[in-house]
């Protein structure tokens, strides 16, 4: 790779090009497309499940080498029906379903083969994609790795609570007709599928205070990154998250991790914060032993939403690629 550069990320551009993918069950993606029209493509796979994607996330690409694409998941963002309207049907809103649509939008872009870039969640989704369709990745760069086993989320909703005793009673609290903790994903997703409006908006932000809480060792400038989003937003984020982590993402347990071999031959930067709270190091270690074209970087002074450091190493894995077919 090249040397790295330094953290500032590359001025904010406009798309190009944008528009909505019909793919079907009602569902219409939204995506946009900036940078180079001749570059090399990447796309970006946004977190969450179901935060949409951000403006932001075009600036880390060198936009006279890169054709970036970026799409809102089923449900969330530009997308629609979007999951805050309890009428959206989440039936048809799986991790499958996330993976055929990525290769729906390939096609539609005439792209034959693209860079993926994303991290929590969107590292989860990145593997799925690549280990269904490795011939159509480049490369790989993913801060934050999650591969959302069943033993992450247990961490995340439950295990964590031993280092946050007072929030996690509150979380708890919020569905006091579940006597398993283990069963609090479960019983917020039934909630976020409640009739009642009130009983939705209690459990959004019982939820969005817990993830806050988890985040609030990090040095993080701003607003809670949870509990500030919009009502819409955090509604649709909720609801989303709380559907795939009740079923484990539809992943058989260490499914990610066992089929790593099939990455073979595709480089990768996995970039992780040490102090990450919301997703252990542990996994980004695991599926660095078990990719055999990854490198993992360990960001010592960082956690979960990253910092200074974590950017610079986002940044010189995204300008090494940018040069390669």
């Amino acid at each position: 790779m090249d040397q790295p550069r330094d953290d500032t990320l590359y001025p904010p551009i406009e798309p190009y090009e944008s528009g909505m993918l019909d793919v079907g069950d009602g569902n219409l993606v939204y995506w946009e497309v900036c940078g180079n029209p001749d570059g090399k493509p990447a796309v970006v796979v946004h977190g969450g499940p179901g935060s949409g994607s951000t403006p932001r996330s075009r600036r880390y690409f060198d936009p006279d080498r890169y054709r970036v694409v970026l799409f809102d998941q089923r449900g969330c963002g530009r997308s629609t029906p979007h999951a805050s309207d309890p009428a959206t049907d989440m039936r048809h809103n799986t991790t499958a379903h996330l993976i055929a649509d990525m290769e729906r939008l390939r096609v539609h872009l005439d792209i034959d083969k693209w860079l993926l870039y994303g991290g929590s969640w969107g590292s989860t989704l990145i593997l799925a994609y690549a280990e269904e369709h490795p011939e159509r990745v480049t490369e790989a760069v993913i801060p934050a790795v999650t591969t959302t086993r069943r033993s992450e989320i247990d961490w995340l909703y439950r295990g964590a609570g031993q280092l946050f005793p007072e929030a996690w009673a509150a979380f708890r609290a919020g569905v006091p007709e579940t006597d398993d903790p283990a069963g609090l994903v479960a019983a917020y997703a039934r909630r976020m599928e409640s009739e009642d409006a009130a009983v939705r908006e209690k459990a959004t932000a019982d939820w969005c205070a817990w993830e806050d809480a988890v985040l609030s060792m990090e040095a993080i400038p701003g607003p809670p990154p949870y509990g500030s989003r919009p009502g819409r937003e955090q509604l649709a984020l909720v609801r989303i998250c709380s559907h795939y982590f009740a079923h484990g993402a539809w992943l058989e347990e260490g499914r990610l991790l066992a089929r790593a071999h099939r990455l073979t031959g595709i480089p990768a930067a996995l970039i992780h914060g040490r102090f990450d709270l919301a997703g252990p190091l542990i996994t980004a270690w695991e599926l660095d032993r078990a990719w055999p074209d990854a490198t993992l970087t360990v960001i010592d002074n960082a956690g979960h939403m990253g910092g200074t450091e974590t950017r610079r190493a986002v940044l010189a894995a995204l300008d090494g690629f940018a040069g390669k077919a």
